[in-house]
């Protein structure tokens, strides 16, 4: 394993629910990339994503993420990995019943933050990053698809990851909200985090040029597009 590949995937195999989605699949992602990962619906981009995040295991192959082999990965070191990785969500996945503030304290909470001070000022840290400290007290059903994704981005910012794993991150959304918020994801990139996004939007991809990893047919391949397009 390169110790510049802050992923890595040698032979492996993306397994959901008994069944062989990606097969025999290597994959080197470095530090500080930004990386599409594109498909159709259904291809597997979503199970290599859960399978960088733990939420799948990887049961056949090698896999490092950010430090940690996926291969022999404990229980109990899952939330440390998790702590290395931002996901960001196409469904939100934000608590109906808590405003934006909480949402985000109970991430911190929950994640052995323990001084109030230090919350607060970290929820107006990542919220200030996607320019949302204004809907501070808001519920999420306040907010439109676009000011909910920004909270999830702000939410998978908050333990400063150094990847960033979002899936499908503008499904849901208008265009410009689409180019606003990809915006976000290439500042965090140029301060140095790596970010990994699954997406089918191709005139946002031709707008923000990036390496291109194909999922198809249980493989997966590197794609180049040539010229950057205003989409």
């Amino acid at each position: 394993m390169s110790e510049e590949n802050i992923i890595e995937l040698v032979n492996a195999d993306i397994v959901q629910r008994d069944h062989v989605v990606l097969s025999d699949i290597s994959l080197e992602i470095k530090t500080g990339e930004f990386v599409y990962m594109i498909g159709k619906v259904g291809s597997g981009k979503s199970s290599l994503i859960k399978t960088l995040n733990a939420e799948l295991p990887l049961t056949k192959g090698e896999g490092t993420v950010a430090g940690f082999n996926l291969a022999d990965l404990k229980t109990r070191d899952i939330p440390f990995l998790r702590r290395k990785l931002g996901v960001v969500f196409q469904d939100f996945r934000l608590l109906t019943d808590r405003n934006v503030y909480d949402n985000l304290a109970f991430v911190l909470k929950a994640t052995d933050w323990k001084d109030a001070t230090e919350i607060e000022d970290r929820v107006l840290a990542v919220l200030d990053k996607v320019d949302m400290t204004n809907k501070i007290k808001s519920m999420p059903h306040q907010l439109s698809g676009g000011e909910q994704q920004r909270v999830v981005i702000a939410r998978a910012l908050l333990n400063n990851p150094e990847i960033i794993l979002a899936d499908e991150p503008t499904g849901n959304l208008d265009p410009q909200t689409s180019i606003d918020l990809l915006q976000i994801f290439k500042d965090l990139n140029e301060q140095g985090k790596t970010v990994i996004i699954a997406t089918h939007d191709y005139p946002l991809i031709r707008r923000f040029p990036a390496r291109i990893i194909t999922v198809d047919d249980q493989k997966i391949y590197e794609t180049v597009i040539t010229k950057k397009e205003k989409g």
